[in-house]
């Protein structure tokens, strides 16, 4: 008997405290403190609990693409076998593309019915046979994801399930490892097999996968814990110290405009009423004035504007026929100009010639 359950703050480990209890047998079963929950052994149903078997008939069908069908011809007597050995019944319609599983007067186990349509399931997803007959163990269950409608854009759905599969299917690999699960990824849906707490995890890493969220971080965090839980020491305590932190890449893509409109303060009044024609023309001045008047003093303001408009566009015109300014040649050199003092010239000349009469 359960009599509490004691969080270690982590949801791998758990310590229960189970009283002792004996069996019909009247053997007294192990008692003490459970160190993982998810290990704990369940006992075996079988075909003496239910003895009578079962009343109603129980069926269930699934279809399969037509490139399956030369595989399950294939292995349809070793599942026909397989299930015999519970009492149950397949059928295969090669014409409309269906598998059948159905329960008898002696079947005695009422859940089979739902391992054996896993089974099926598993197998329309190109699940080989081997995988797919595990789901028989009590300890082993399946899970099919639908990804195809986590992500909108086709693109971007491909390179995220390629991320998720990894180079060379390295992360998948790595994935089946650390929880323990066989993991097909097909078209929109991911076929995954294992135990129940490995399900958790790899339905976690692929729906936070599609979510944009790279899975060498879950990766990390499964080997973390699972050293842990082999230290004595760290097993009771909490590991959100060691975990990796996750970037946060919310970035939007969105185009900004290039005119941002500021908003107003805000002001518990309303707007002003626009003017009307009538204030326009009591503001100017232009209500008292005849209407002679003002149709002359429109044409006159009208005139001015064309006057004005014909002479920017006669200048423009002209501009064309203005010659430009020739630009100094570079390799002209300035001559120099040197200052002759014309009177120092001529008494020069006077003295050279009153000298040469006094030789004379």
């Amino acid at each position: 008997m359960l009599e509490e359950i004691h969080g270690t703050g982590n949801n791998d480990l758990l310590t229960l405290k189970m009283a002792s209890k004996s069996n019909e047998d009247g053997e007294e079963m192990e008692t003490g403190p459970l160190v993982n929950a998810w290990k704990m052994k369940l006992p075996e149903f079988k075909e003496t609990d239910n003895p009578h078997g079962m009343l109603e008939e129980s069926s269930f069908a699934t279809l399969f693409p037509k490139y399956r069908e030369k595989y399950l011809r294939e292995c349809w007597p070793l599942l026909q076998k397989a299930l015999g050995e519970h009492q149950l019944k397949a059928e295969l319609d090669v014409i409309e593309g269906s598998m059948t599983v159905k329960t008898t007067r002696k079947t005695w186990d009422p859940y089979i019915i739902l391992k054996a349509r896993d089974i099926l399931k598993l197998l329309a997803r190109s699940v080989p046979y081997e995988q797919a007959m595990r789901v028989l163990q009590d300890d082993m269950a399946c899970d099919i994801i639908k990804i195809g409608n986590l992500v909108r854009n086709k693109e971007r759905f491909v390179k995220r399930r390629q991320r998720l599969i990894g180079p060379n299917g390295s992360t998948l690999k790595a994935l089946e490892l650390l929880s323990n699960c066989y993991i097909l990824v097909q078209g929109n849906t991911v076929s995954s097999l294992g135990p129940y707490r490995g399900l958790q995890q790899v339905r976690r890493v692929i729906e936070d996968t599609m979510n944009n969220i790279h899975p060498i971080y879950h990766i990390k965090a499964l080997m973390i814990k699972r050293e842990l839980a082999r230290d004595e020491k760290l097993c009771n305590e909490s590991w959100e110290r060691f975990m990796p932190t996750i970037p946060n890449k919310n970035i939007s893509k969105r185009k900004q405009p290039a005119k941002k409109k500021t908003k107003k303060e805000y002001t518990p009044f309303p707007p002003a009423q626009p003017e009307s024609k009538v204030d326009k023309l009591l503001a100017t001045g232009e209500y008292f004035i005849k209407e002679d008047e003002r149709k002359n003093q429109k044409k006159q303001e009208h005139q001015k504007k064309h006057v004005e408009a014909e002479a920017r566009r006669q200048e423009r015109r002209e501009s064309a026929f203005i010659a430009p300014e020739e630009p100094t040649p570079p390799t002209a050199k300035k001559q120099k100009t040197t200052d002759v003092n014309i009177e120092e010239l001529k008494n020069k000349i006077r003295k050279s010639q009153k000298g040469k009469t006094n030789r004379r």
